[in-house]
């Protein structure tokens, strides 16, 4: 759809061609930004704070300038420091990416009055819209239906459930929904501390929370000459902790009315604030079809590669020519196929989500779609920053075949060195619901038990693993065929492991036979082949290929094969006594920095089954530690601003004893 009609906007200058941008952010959106700005034939300058020293972005930028420290707040979100950086890489704009500083309309005033051009829309836009309050505001003004917002100081009863949400961000950063007025007060302090830390600004605001509504949003494309494109919808309702997980183009389902409603009403959204370059407009609609405005994102979105599929454009690409001056043609190109992407998160989703840190070792997803990935293999994944790994989208003619192919790589991707989201992902795209598009975002609230059942518990995981880490010379490439026969036995050896993420422990027991390793207990097995990476086994007639790649030195074994992802731990012949914590003990679950403990907390405190003593912020966002039973808090060892690694000690509470 596309709208072209005179509207009140800055004056179009002549294009003036650009030579070098600098990318005011990290990771993936870095790496994107500067593969078009290479096409396009423009200088990269990257920036980058100490803990992304070596990151990818990084290495692939021309140039990088230092932003000393590792916090947001001093580094990524100092605007100073930022334009500083520019100006003396030689760079001439500033693409801001995602996140950060990309909706702050000081900052982009102050690229401008440094004489550096802004990849974005003008600030006066960035400021009516980036603040979801005064956004609403003028929708209500232009007729755009909305959800009215509710004053959290005189919120009763018929108001929950409430939705708390940041005002000067996204992402999920500073959201809470709130279905108990006594948790009102908790709550807006979190929401507002995340949102502060997140974006530099702790405001909030509340508004009605609509259960199994579907989050669908529109992409804006507008140049300087009055040409406004609205490039068809995107469904975004699988979401966890508020921040989108699957994501799709066009959203399946919707009449063609309320297509067109949408479309028009987002249209409207950026007319009335002048908008230029590429932004999104949200809404939320019910299960009974009425859409409501949430907000404007006035930036590039997370999910913005599968409108480039379905369009055959490069949004990136249109931002910087819009920058230059250039036009949009009159007509958007015809939309063709669907497409479906997932972000894979270094997390734990059976365990509340939690973010996972340590080392990539192997991030290798099959061709035929599309990755876009600020990490290679070997990059560490530090605390500071969004877990997020990789965004894979696959595109084909219909929407089954889009999914059907996002799932096929996602199963035989292979990720060692953390744990992951994959499966999850997996699942979730093979899900009757997900298949039938009968989407919302209380997907993951009904579903996640079922899609975080554990899978096979690794036992031929750990068979192949033996059986190549027994041969004479690992990693020589000897291969050795076998035919299923038996040779002349020699002493049973035996090799022990704990596989992951199942957590089963596995003891196998093989021979070293003339023709190489055979195992001892599985009868309906039949070796083939074992070679230093991998073991091809016929399992009751089936044959299956196990991908082998152990670490070295580490007693750490991947392996990958049709029944799954295993990572195995190798462990001693015999068990050893584990060591043993006091009973009660809390113990950090992730490194992170403490930044708020529970009012009047102090040893000698009565605690309750549940209630949340601890916050530890992590990865961007706000983790509770709550107390594992009722009883005393006899030790607490932690205080707000601590940096604690994993495993540290928080706190001990004595349990009581039952009545």
């Amino acid at each position: 759809m596309t709208s072209h009609t005179p509207v009140t906007a800055p004056a179009a200058t002549a294009p003036a061609p650009l030579a070098s941008v600098l990318v005011a952010n990290r990771g993936e959106i870095a790496v994107r930004i500067f593969r078009t700005a290479r096409e396009l034939g423009l200088a990269t300058v990257a920036v980058y704070a100490d803990p992304d020293a070596g990151a990818l972005h990084v290495r692939e930028a021309d140039c990088a300038v230092r932003l000393p420290g590792a916090a947001p707040g001093e580094t990524y979100l100092r605007g100073d420091l930022l334009i500083k950086a520019a100006l003396a890489a030689g760079a001439d704009a500033v693409h801001p990416g995602y996140g950060f500083l990309s909706e702050n309309a000081g900052f982009a005033r102050a690229v401008a009055e440094a004489g550096l051009r802004w990849i974005g829309p003008p600030p006066a836009a960035i400021e009516a819209m980036a603040s979801k309050t005064r956004a609403k505001e003028l929708m209500r003004a232009a007729g755009v239906p909305l959800l009215e917002p509710v004053d959290p100081a005189t919120a009763g009863p018929g108001d929950l459930p409430l939705l708390l949400k940041a005002a000067a961000g996204g992402g999920g950063r500073g959201m809470r929904v709130v279905r108990d007025l006594a948790d009102l007060k908790d709550e807006l302090a979190a929401a507002s501390a995340e949102a502060a830390s997140a974006f530099g600004d702790g405001e909030v605001f509340a508004e009605p929370y609509v259960e199994r509504g579907r989050h669908v949003e529109v992409q804006i494309l507008a140049d300087a000459h009055g040409t406004v494109w609205a490039l068809g919808t995107r469904d975004c309702s699988l979401q966890r902790r508020h921040q989108k997980v699957i994501e799709e183009a066009p959203a399946p389902g919707l009449p063609e009315s309320l297509r067109t409603a949408l479309h028009e009403a987002a249209t409207a959204a950026a007319r009335a604030v002048s908008y230029q370059g590429a932004g999104t407009v949200e809404f939320l609609v019910t299960a009974d079809g009425r859409p409501y405005f949430l907000e404007m994102n006035t930036r590039l979105q997370v999910e913005h590669p599968v409108t480039e599929a379905v369009f055959g454009l490069d949004l990136v690409a249109w931002q910087l020519r819009i920058a230059e001056g250039r036009p949009l043609p009159v007509t958007p190109p015809a939309p063709a196929g669907h497409a479906v992407e997932a972000r894979l998160y270094a997390e734990d989703p059976a365990q509340g989500w939690r973010p996972q840190t340590g080392t990539l070792e192997t991030l290798a997803v099959p061709g035929g779609v599309r990755v876009d990935s600020g990490f290679a293999d070997g990059d560490a994944v530090g605390v500071h920053y969004d877990p997020m790994l990789a965004k894979v989208i696959a595109h084909a003619p219909t929407r089954a075949e889009a999914v059907r192919a996002l799932a096929h790589a996602l199963d035989r991707a292979r990720i060692h060195g953390l744990t992951t989201n994959r499966e999850l992902l997996v699942r979730s795209l093979r899900h009757p619901e997900f298949a039938a598009a009968r989407l919302d975002t209380g997907f993951y609230e009904r579903y996640l038990d079922e899609l975080t059942t554990a899978g096979p518990d690794g036992g031929l995981a750990a068979l192949a693993a033996a059986l190549v880490q027994a041969l004479p010379a690992p990693g020589s490439g000897l291969a050795v065929r076998l035919g299923g026969w038996r040779n002349l036995p020699s002493q049973p050896q035996l090799r022990r492991y704990r596989a992951e993420p199942s957590g089963s422990e596995h003891e196998i027991r093989y021979r070293h036979a003339r023709t190489g390793p055979e195992p001892v207990d599985h009868p309906d097995v039949r070796v083939l082949a074992v070679e230093a990476d991998r073991a091809v086994l016929e399992i009751e007639g089936v044959r299956r290929v196990f991908h082998v790649k152990p670490k070295s030195n580490t007693g750490v074994v991947y392996v990958d094969s049709p029944l799954g992802a295993h990572t195995l731990h190798a462990l001693p012949r015999f068990a050893d006594p584990q060591d043993r914590t006091e009973p009660g003990s809390l113990l950090a679950p992730m490194p992170g920095t403490v930044v708020r403990v529970a009012e009047g907390l102090a040893p000698g405190c009565t605690v309750t089954a549940g209630q949340p003593l601890l916050w530890l912020e992590a990865m961007k966002m706000e983790h509770r530690i709550l107390a594992p039973a009722s009883g005393t808090l006899t030790a607490l060892h932690a205080a707000p601003g601590h940096q604690v690694e994993v495993g540290a000690l928080l706190a001990v509470v004595l349990e009581e004893p039952p009545s």
